[in-house]
This record gives C-alpha cells, structure tokens and sequence, in this order.
C-alpha cells in the first residue's frame, strides 16, 4: 500500500491519499476508523470529546414551604422568591383585574341599592335630582319614561341583583388568582431542579446512508432518543 500524507489548514487533519490497498477497511487508531478505497482522499481528524459548556449554578436551592408562606403573605412574594420573575406581571395584572371588577361592580351595587332602598321607602317620589332613584336614571330618562314607579323599581331590584352577583364573581376570581399563586410557587419551587434541557429529547431526522461495499446511496430515516 502507497499513500501519501499532508497536513491541511484545520491543524488537527491530515490528507491521505491511497494509491492502493488491499484492505477495504484499516483502523489507524483506538479511536478512529479510516476507509480506504482505490484513488481516494480520505480526510482523517483527531476524535475530541465536546466538553459541556458550563453553566453558573450558585448552588441556591428554593425551598417550597418557604415559597408558599411568602406567597400567602403577600401575594407574588412566592415567585420573587423562586426567581421567577417573568411570572409577576401575570400574578399582578389578574389581581389587579379582579380588584377592578369587584371595586366597579361593588360601587354600582351600592348606587343601585340605594336607590331601591330610597324609592320603596318614599310614599311619594321625590323630585329632587340628586335624589338616589333619580340621580341613577339614564340620561334624558324619567321615571315614567322607565314604564313607571313600579316598573323602576323592579329594574333597581334587578340592577342591584346583577351588580351585587357580579361583584361576587371578582371576589370568588380573586381568591382563585390568590390560591393558583400560592400552587405555582410551591410546584415552581419544587421542580426547580427538574431537567428541561434539549438533551431529553427525540430527534427524528433524514440522512444519506453511504454503502461503501457496493458503492450506492440509500436515504433512510434517523430517530434518536436521548434520555440524561
């Protein structure tokens, strides 16, 4: 066998080139396997293993408990703590919602029953405009325009009713907002240490298959599953 060597510009490779070789197959070295084939150049470079690139780790560890109790003290706390920082505008932007609705529906639940409040204790209607029952009315409404004194009041009775419901849907919304905080923190807190990294992972791909003993190029499908 006759071949000639030259180094090329990557420093770790050489260029062979086989003139002949009776072998179809030659292991230069423990790690290394060189094909070889009749009037070819064969690229041969040293096998190095990739090391991990390394990751900052100041071996901080939350503690869940700990994570609840913030939470419970102060909602968002939890997630301070688990360094989860991103989650705060959504914790702080749900609570805010809740504490919009039930201030808002609160506020007309009040004007509301007062006024029902104020018209079934009055013998006769008042006209004063700053009266409850007509400072509520529709602008350019009268309470005749409203199908009269009955009617009004039966839709004041309704109003307050539906304000009222509402405002318990944002309480009962904000004490669920409050207790998925709570939740989050301490299953954050307990996973913190569970691997998410592209290494768990099934990687299914195309490839050329190379047959070297018959010289043909077959396309095949490449599945790999890595489990760390």
């Amino acid at each position: 066998m006759v071949y000639a060597a030259e180094p090329i510009d990557n420093g770790d490779s050489v260029r062979m080139t086989i003139q002949s070789s009776p072998d179809q197959f030659k292991t230069s070295s423990k790690d290394t396997l060189v094909v070889l084939q009749n009037q070819q150049e064969v690229i041969i470079g040293d096998t190095i293993t990739a090391q991990p690139v390394a990751t900052w780790d100041d071996g901080w560890r939350p503690n869940p408990i700990r994570a609840v109790w913030l939470g419970a003290l102060f909602p968002g706390l939890g997630q301070i703590y688990n360094r989860s920082y991103w989650k705060l505008p959504i914790v702080y932007g749900a609570i805010m919602g809740c504490t919009y609705a039930i201030v808002w529906n609160g506020s007309m639940y009040t004007d509301y029953k007062q006024a029902y409040i104020d018209i079934m204790t009055d013998e006769e209607l008042s006209t004063d405009p700053m009266r409850s029952y007509n400072v509520i009315l529709p602008k350019g409404y009268t309470i005749e325009k409203m199908g009269g004194r009955d009617t009004y009041t039966k839709t004041l009775n309704n109003k307050q009713n539906l304000y009222r419901r509402y405002r318990d849907f944002g309480i009962a919304a904000a004490v669920i907002v409050y207790a998925l905080s709570l939740v989050d923190a301490f299953v954050d807190a307990q996973l913190f240490d569970f691997d998410i990294s592209p290494d768990l992972s099934m990687n299914v791909s195309p490839q050329i298959y190379n047959d070297f003993m018959t010289h043909q190029r077959a396309a095949e499908l490449h599945l790999a599953i890595t489990i760390k």
